[in-house]
């Protein structure tokens, strides 16, 4: 026969006073940066996902139209520059 189960209260909820609105501000401030620093570092990633495909295609030779090459090659370097900006700017902060 397996053990009934029973509802156990932690102490620590049971005597925890309740959170001031100043306390929750300060909580959701908190939460809200991180959550913008989280957003920011994705698309930074993916910024530089872009550029690898786009140097992949710069380099692609003769499959790919020599437009689309040539954009390709000139989008790496705005691409790496605003990375490295987005990474400066956020190391800052």
């Amino acid at each position: 026969m397996s053990p009934s189960l029973s509802v156990v209260v932690s102490n620590e909820l049971a005597t925890a006073k309740p959170e001031t609105v100043a306390q929750r501000v300060r909580r959701l401030q908190s939460e809200a940066r991180q959550l913008a620093k989280d957003h920011i570092h994705a698309f930074t990633a993916a910024m530089a996902e872009v550029g690898v495909t786009a140097a992949e295609i710069a380099e692609g030779g003769d499959a790919y139209p020599a437009g689309v090459r040539d954009l390709a090659r000139r989008f790496v370097d705005d691409c790496d520059a605003r990375v490295q900006t987005l990474q400066a700017i956020t190391s800052r902060a």
